[in-house]
């Protein structure tokens, strides 16, 4: 019986692949249990196996202690030192016990502490094994699907590939073979610990550093990928070397490399584009294979308009917006896309606005007007303070028709704030909200209207409603924050002042 102890923690370390000294610390702690339901819960019963020959040795512990709280785990000093002539307070006098003939219960309870304890040792070397594999390949056997979930035998551990992270239509069979991406390894109380995708864009990175040697000795380095799972990707690539093209080594002899990555991924097509540093250049690449006319930037919104012609629209949005949206992954910038025709009619409106702004605010002629919108200038502000010698550099204009239309603007500006002033005021908007920063009188009129009068109101928004409220081209994100963070500022003073207080009060109690 002893022996075979031994010989069955043995076998268990091995299948199982854990430490000897874990299974039996397992059995030590199912003997235990057992112990306890013999002689009482209340007693602290230890068990213990020879690691050399597989003697058992059950013991019962009492603490010395000067009061006993407990007689089944304490004893008083003067007993203790009767037994004992150096027993000293804290110390533990220990009484063997006979061994146990286990019943039927007791070697069920014994058998499942040391299945749960085996388990979560399994469980820990597991994690500990592939917690530094997360980003890696992995090849298994399908071992069972569960409502389209696919449990993967890797040999030494289990993982599971969830349904949402299979491709989709793809099935898998007990027995199937199936290579999936490491995503995610962590500690679980029950369950897998490590999770798979198929889904994963950097599957697919990974796929082709196995198929291309280039991409695997980092000479072509793979900077950005999108995927449609199942449908199309796309990802942007860049050499390392100026003599080797980094598309042509990714799409191989007569695409021999892209295809076997394409077959992996069940028929998804890929575009592979070349990556650039300028966003301008990435973009329109990634939007092969549109032709595209012109881009404009605005790095702010980090927002990149794409002028396209008539033709090219649907290729370049593609199936559903999947081109684009794929782009818009790929190069981390918002798309909005036009035709050359819609782009021309937008640019004749703005023109016409601003024509009938300046013309309605400056009091000028439409000649005037269509100089300074064809100059750049789109708002009063800017024609107001802007340099007289730049404003006297367009053509047509000298210093004296500068410093006029700089006085109407400021003229304008002034009228209009007074006019939002009394507005603000009849609107009930409260002093300290227009004191805000970056808080503007048309800003005031517009947070009125909407019933926002209070600093409170103003701290109760979230910054995209701000934004709407006062128009996105008037007020950027980072602004808004800090507007937002202004109105709250005497949330905090108040909590402050308060712990203040108590802290004041209980100070005086004390003294008291």
């Amino acid at each position: 019986m002893r022996v075979e102890m031994l010989q069955v923690a043995d076998a268990v370390a091995r299948e199982k692949g854990i430490d000897r000294e874990e299974v039996l610390q397992a059995m030590e702690q199912a003997i235990q249990k057992a112990g306890r339901s013999k002689y009482g819960a209340e007693h602290d019963i230890r068990a213990e196996i020879d690691r050399a020959n597989g003697d058992i040795y059950l013991k019962r512990f009492r603490e010395v202690v000067e009061t006993v709280e407990n007689e089944a785990t304490h004893m008083t000093l003067g007993e203790a030192q009767r037994r004992n002539p150096d027993a000293q307070v804290g110390d533990f006098i220990i009484d063997n016990l006979p061994p146990i003939d286990f019943g039927r219960i007791a070697a069920q309870t014994a058998k499942q502490v040391i299945v749960q304890r085996v388990r979560e040792a399994e469980r820990e070397r597991q994690y500990k094994e592939y917690k530094d594999r997360v980003g890696e390949i992995v090849n298994g056997l399908v071992k069972r699907v569960e409502f389209g979930n696919v449990t993967v035998d890797l040999g030494r551990a289990e993982a599971i590939l969830r349904r949402d992270e299979l491709l989709p239509r793809e099935t898998f069979r007990p027995g199937d073979r199936v290579r999936a991406y490491i995503y995610d390894v962590r500690r679980e109380t029950r369950g897998p610990q490590i999770f798979l995708s198929r889904t994963h864009p950097q599957f697919m990175a990974k796929l082709f550093a196995q198929e291309v040697p280039e991409v695997y000795d980092g000479i072509i380095e793979i900077r950005a990928v999108a995927r449609d799972p199942g449908s199309r990707a796309k990802i942007g690539v860049l050499s390392n070397d100026s003599g080797i093209d980094p598309v042509g080594a990714c799409v191989g002899m007569r695409g021999s490399r892209v295809q076997a990555v394409v077959g992996e991924l069940q028929g998804e097509k890929i575009d592979i584009i070349p990556w650039s540093p300028d966003p301008a250049t990435f973009v329109v690449n990634a939007l092969a294979p549109a032709e595209v006319a012109k881009v404009v930037l605005d790095e702010e919104t980090h927002r990149i308009e794409v002028i396209v012609p008539d033709d090219q629209l649907s290729l370049a949005i593609g199936r559903r917006g999947q081109n684009v949206r794929l782009a818009s992954m790929l190069t981390g910038w918002d798309i909005d896309i036009m035709t050359e025709a819609e782009e021309s009619e937008r640019r004749t409106e703005e023109f016409r606005v601003r024509t009938e702004l300046f013309i309605e605010a400056l009091d000028v002629d439409d000649v005037i007007a269509h100089l300074l919108v064809t100059e750049g200038f789109s708002t009063v502000e800017e024609i107001a303070y802007v340099a007289t010698e730049e404003l006297g550099e367009i053509e047509g204009f000298d210093a004296d028709v500068a410093s006029e239309l700089k006085a109407r603007a400021l003229n304008f500006i002034t009228e209009r704030d007074a006019k939002f002033e009394e507005q603000r005021t009849q609107l009930g908007v409260e002093d300290a909200v227009a004191a805000l920063p970056h808080m503007t009188p048309g800003f005031l009129v517009a947070l009125g209207e909407k019933g926002i009068k209070t600093l409170d109101d103003v701290g109760d928004l979230a910054s995209d409603e701000l934004i709407e409220l006062v128009g996105a081209d008037k007020l950027d994100q980072a602004h808004a924050n800090e507007l937002i963070m202004a109105a709250r500022a005497h949330w905090f003073a108040d909590d402050a002042a308060k712990a203040g207080g108590d802290a004041a009060a209980g100070a005086a109690a004390d003294n008291a």
